[in-house]
């Protein structure tokens, strides 16, 4: 097929997305994601890029005439696939920045890109948003950010490949919101969630839904989010078992029944009622479970879902990394806490860690504990 006739694709990558998220420091924008390249963190986007090109690939890449920015912005990775590309951009500096990626869109659409497909997070897709304005040209993100809270992503570099080969076909528009974090507040422990812009999308029941909370918790939920606190410190608190507490209101409860303080965006690791770690990084949680697990104790790793998207793992936790869980024991180290009210609009579990054999190990059933004395078995998709 002719690049003529194939779909005209805007496909950019923010190099810098999702870097901050194994070192806690909750964000990858400006002096953040400039401080993990200093500290030598892992790039993840481009490990999300080629995931996505990858799963494109079997649904026959010819389909698509990728415009995109030079080298690592997109164009090295288009190439690995042997797709047919022309660059639109090339960036001056390294790192890149938030205007490369606005250029990079406003000159795919000024060559006439039918769709923009961005690897990033939720600061990429305003960035994306911004470069559109009014046109009513779809995005899709391929989600890399450490925190990923609009609903114009797919579940998954593999789901965005799907959601796209389905469009092309059926050019079905949606609306999404773009969802953004007050970045300084988030740093301090305070999630506070805000309505950026909407923007067509594909529709697709692979996109995650939007993860808006009520501005009020019910009474109700205060002491269910009580039970459960109080569950944990009876059953699970024990001399032998180290505590590694994932990011949430509903953990934070379950540290203070402790007698810990918890940082409330963080992941923080408590034994015999002492907080070990605070703030983790993700080596220093593998050390501390490494060394626990080696002397003969037991871990227990306690997460919640995610806002209404139903993450476990894989964002907002990036430093419970697959190699943590997998040392701890695996998919018998987790439990997971929910009041029934969150439980209930969450349509199911997810897992979206950079390791796709991962994701795959811990599909299934998992423990969901959500009152005093009540657990339940949720799907993990």
């Amino acid at each position: 097929m002719g690049y003529r006739l194939a779909l005209r694709l805007c496909f950019v990558v923010n190099p810098l997305a999702g870097i901050g998220g194994k070192l806690a420091l909750k964000g990858s924008d400006g002096e953040k994601g400039l401080e993990a390249l200093r500290r030598r963190a892992e790039l993840v986007a481009p490990l999300r890029a080629r995931r996505f090109l990858r799963e494109l690939e079997k649904n026959s890449i010819e389909r698509y005439y990728f415009l995109t920015a030079s080298g690592i912005m997109g164009a090295d990775f288009v190439r690995e696939v042997k797709g047919s590309y022309s660059i639109v951009h090339r960036p001056s500096r390294w790192p890149t920045t938030r205007d490369d990626t606005i250029v990079v869109v406003r000159e795919c659409l000024r060559r006439g890109a039918e769709v923009v497909v961005f690897v990033g997070g939720d600061g990429t897709a305003r960035d994306v948003v911004e470069a559109i304005r009014s046109r009513e040209v779809p995005i899709l993100g391929v989600p890399s950010g450490v925190k990923v809270y609009s609903s114009v992503f797919a579940e998954s570099p593999e789901a965005a490949a799907g959601i796209l080969s389905s469009w092309a076909s059926s050019r079905s528009i949606c609306r999404g919101e773009i969802l953004d974090v007050d970045e300084e507040a988030y740093r301090m422990g305070r999630l506070d969630i805000r309505l950026y812009a909407e923007a067509s999308i594909p529709c697709s029941q692979l996109l995650v839904g939007s993860s808006k909370q009520p501005s009020r918790i019910s009474p109700e939920e205060v002491e269910n989010r009580k039970a459960i606190a109080e569950y944990i410190l009876d059953k699970y608190v024990t001399s032998c078992t180290l505590l590694v507490l994932g990011p949430g209101t509903t953990i934070e409860y379950i540290a203070k029944y402790i007698g810990v303080s918890k940082t409330l965006l963080g992941v923080d690791v408590v034994h015999n009622s002492r907080l070990v770690l605070s703030d983790a990084t993700e080596e220093e949680l593998y050390e501390v479970v490494k060394k626990h697990i080696d002397s003969g104790g037991r871990v227990l790793i306690i997460v919640t879902p995610i806002g209404g998207q139903g993450y476990i793992l894989g964002r907002g936790n990036q430093q419970i990394s697959p190699r943590v869980v997998r040392y701890a024991g695996g998919r018998n180290s987790l439990l997971v806490v929910s009041t029934r009210y969150k439980l209930l609009r969450t349509k199911k579990l997810r897992i979206d860690t950079d390791d796709p054999e991962f994701n795959r190990e811990m599909k299934g059933y998992i423990r969901v504990v959500v009152d005093y004395g009540e657990e339940v078995v949720v799907r993990v998709e």
